[in-house]
């Protein structure tokens, strides 16, 4: 009797159940949780992202069960209603703000709220380069449809490029729904890793003196432009492209509140409770996406590849716009900072800053660097309503 009582418990725990898959997706968060909080590898993004992995797969927990729903009469009506006859789990329900595309938007205003776009309105030419680090994007794009995506697919996939894990959540929830496991975990997770993927690639494509390029600096703005700044950025972008509208308005709404000086309250709360409250839901529901049966496939090996190669080309793209722009301005304007135009905030721009400051310690280029870094976030927003725009339907 005792022994069928053990047995009977060893058999509903979750070991009896747990599969090899599983046990591959709890190694992979095991060890993003160590590059988060041992190494420090953002740890507001890879915290979330890898507890998130870590629940998806512990098995018979139900954190992400769907609801069952059944078919009866009712009893009044006669008509046949649904009903819920099992609730769903919890990480079910707090990812309904990523499919329904509540969560990304939200990201943008915090972001906007946290940004200073003063860098990037006093040298408008950083325009140039933020557009030229979306250069992965479209390439990739590509890549994809040869290896048999659809064309809402490969635009979901190519969008990892921009670097802005928000965008690229809220244009897959609109085109490629089934592919957002994937596609978030590349994006984030390409994101939180910029200190490691981006210098061998900036090394490489520059040289020493090019890294010793120290910029002038930036001439004051006034409070007035920062104001006009984003109420024009919203018309012209939103009239130019409407399905930008929700990514690059919100951001600018964002911005705009931080720097109308009068809102100084909803300021604070976007830039600190709103964001952090979301990072958490959107950190946490994105890692619980990836489960065993669906992540472990060659289609989520060719999705994470192709993310890198996005983000990689994006890199790429920057830099060598970078090294022109150098040349036509006879040495005034130091490469690196194009790396920053992938739009990861601030993450790429304090990358920049670290790699000219090992080559010369008394370089200051983290506010150049601003300048890409910010056109870049606009630019993959303005490109994934560009994708939206064609493979929308």
């Amino acid at each position: 009797m005792v022994i069928e009582i053990v047995k009977g418990f060893l058999q509903s725990t979750g070991f009896a159940a747990i599969t090899g898959g599983q046990i591959i997706m709890l190694l992979i968060s095991f060890g993003l949780l160590y590059l988060a909080i041992k190494k420090g590898f953002e740890p507001l993004l890879l915290v979330p992202i890898a507890f998130g992995m870590l629940l998806a797969n512990l098995p018979l927990a139900g954190l992400t069960a769907e609801p069952v729903v059944e078919i009866v009469k009712d009893p009044i009506t006669g008509k046949l209603v649904s009903k819920t006859k099992e609730f769903g789990g919890l990480l079910y329900y707090l990812y309904q703000g990523v499919e329904l595309g509540i969560y990304p938007p939200l990201i943008f205003l915090g972001i906007g709220a946290m940004t200073d776009f003063g860098p990037l309105i006093a040298n408008p030419s950083s325009i140039l380069l933020g557009a030229a680090a979306q250069l992965g994007i479209f390439i990739t794009f590509i890549g994809a449809i040869a290896l048999d995506f659809t064309g809402p697919e490969s635009a979901s996939i190519g969008i990892i490029g921009g670097a802005n894990g928000p965008a690229a959540l809220y244009l897959c929830s609109k085109l490629a729904p089934h592919l957002l496991g994937p596609i978030a975990i590349a994006a984030y997770s390409y994101m939180a890793l910029v200190p490691i993927i981006q210098p061998p690639i900036m090394k490489a494509l520059t040289t020493k003196e090019e890294r010793k390029v120290v910029m002038k600096q930036l001439r004051p703005v006034s409070k007035k432009e920062k104001i006009i700044f984003p109420i024009m950025v919203t018309v012209i972008s939103t009239l130019l492209i409407p399905s930008a509208g929700p990514l690059v308005g919100v951001l600018m709404f964002g911005n705009l509140i931080r720097e109308c000086g009068v809102v100084e309250r909803l300021s604070q709360t976007i830039q600190n409770e709103l964001m952090n409250i979301v990072t958490i839901f959107l950190g946490t529901t994105i890692g619980a996406t990836a489960k065993a049966e669906t992540f472990i496939s060659g289609s989520t090996l060719k999705i994470i590849g192709l993310g890198l190669i996005a983000f990689a080309l994006g890199t790429v793209g920057g830099v060598l716009f970078g090294k022109i722009m150098c040349k036509l301005t006879k040495g005034k304007v130091n490469p690196l900072i194009g790396a920053a135009g992938v739009s990861a905030v601030p993450m790429s721009a304090r990358v920049v800053q670290k790699m000219g400051q090992e080559e010369d310690p008394g370089n200051f280029l983290l506010m150049h660097a601003m300048g890409p870094n910010v056109a870049g976030a606009i630019g993959s927003a303005v490109a994934a309503g560009l994708l939206l725009t064609f493979f929308g339907g």
